[in-house]
């Protein structure tokens, strides 16, 4: 039993995933690089205000060095604040709403393969002799293959709603 339907779209969302995953690694690695040039803005900025204090005869340059450095990391604070919620963002979408729903992909293909296996019993069951064993064996194996047939579908229709 496959879907051709459903199977590219779960292999295009598998794709989905490794490429989001490489964003958040990249987004990430600018938050890391990021913060680090905001914390050197800063100690430049705090560098610049002390020079302005020890040296009368530049105070008026490294002051305005000073607060230019402030003013820098001051928006470059709010930027990672920015960049953080998208990580966050980004995280939330890779790690848990993907992952779900390749999660009950993986319970769907079991109950699809379960599903395959009680279907091939049924048939069988049903292609041999018909004396009392076997009736009563068709019996069982007709309601284990509704039982799988019911969560495969289920299951499916999960699948197809969490790709949508």
């Amino acid at each position: 039993t496959v879907d051709l339907e459903l199977e590219t779209q779960i292999e295009l969302l598998r794709e989905t995933k490794r490429k989001y995953e490489c964003v958040l690694q990249l987004a990430r690695a600018l938050t890391n690089h990021f913060y680090s040039l905001v914390q050197t803005q800063h100690a430049l900025g705090d560098a610049f205000a002390d020079l302005s204090q020890k040296s009368p005869e530049l105070q008026e340059e490294f002051g305005y060095n000073a607060e230019t450095q402030k003013l820098l990391c001051k928006n470059g604070e709010t930027l990672l604040g920015a960049v953080n919620f998208f990580v966050s963002s980004i995280n939330t979408l890779v790690n848990k709403t993907m992952e779900d729903t390749l999660m009950t992909v993986k319970q769907y293909e079991t109950a699809r393969l379960e599903y395959d296996a009680y279907r091939t019993d049924l048939e069988e069951l049903s292609m041999g002799p018909r004396d009392a064993s076997t009736l009563c064996r068709l019996d069982a194996a007709q309601s284990q293959f509704q039982s799988h047939k019911d969560k495969y579908e289920k299951l499916r229709a999960d699948v197809a709603i969490k790709l949508k």
